[in-house]
């Protein structure tokens, strides 16, 4: 199959299932994920499709469509690790949330905990346990992304600088070889620092998809220059 075709179908194959991943793609032809990285950078300097960790989405032009789909991917997953973080935090403490589908799985395992004051920079989050009268919720003041609900920036920062919590729930973009935590967003960077200064333990989350982006490319040498180590 020559070059043209390959990049015809992988466009055809996000379009239909909205993202492909360097390690489908590699078993589908067949080729190394080297060229499978390569074609994927020729399609998106085309503006056909638009990078994303550890692959390639069909651009919709609508950034909270894209978070839809990230929280739907590994859905089943996600639910695990939410379950699984939820029993580490007991009742009657604090903890902060941060931002990330993985650390809303949490969030929703944490429903039914009892005299938990929550502190988090996702407005998601806070909608969904507001309503909880054993729950009490404290959200950052601050930018507010329109892609996901987050809450970044200085104020955000400075908010969070106040508290010192029990637990910290952390969400990431990707994670580096030597464990560390990578995003994208200098500002959610700052807040994801902060919330770790101020919390006694700290519990990342992170579903295979984040283990996938490292292995297909994403790490600190490879990723875009707005990528930084937490």
């Amino acid at each position: 199959m020559n070059i043209e075709d390959r990049h015809a179908q992988i466009v055809e194959m996000a379009k239909s299932r909205g993202r492909v991943l360097v390690d489908d793609l590699v078993r589908e032809f067949g080729v190394s994920a080297q060229t499978i990285r390569r074609d994927l950078n020729d399609i998106c300097d085309q503006g056909l499709l638009k990078r994303s960790h550890g692959g390639a989405i069909f651009p919709s032009g609508i950034e909270n469509m894209e978070y839809e789909a990230r929280r739907r991917i590994a859905a089943a997953e996600k639910d695990a690790i939410g379950r699984a973080a939820a029993r580490l935090i007991p009742n009657n403490c604090s903890l902060f949330i941060n931002i990330g589908t993985t650390t809303e799985a949490v969030s929703q395992a944490l429903l039914d905990h009892e005299g938990l004051m929550v502190i988090t920079n996702n407005i998601n989050v806070a909608n969904r346990m507001r309503i909880y009268p054993s729950l009490e919720v404290v959200i950052a003041g601050g930018i507010v992304r329109g892609s996901d609900g987050g809450i970044v920036g200085d104020a955000a920062v400075d908010f969070i600088k106040q508290f010192k919590v029990d637990y910290a729930v952390i969400g990431t973009s990707a994670i580096d070889e030597d464990g560390a935590l990578l995003d994208f967003d200098y500002r959610e960077v700052k807040v994801a620092r902060a919330i770790i200064a101020n919390a006694r333990y700290v519990i990342p989350v992170s579903d295979s998809d984040q283990v996938r982006a490292h292995r297909a490319g994403a790490h600190s040498a490879s990723l875009p220059s707005g990528c930084l180590h937490y």
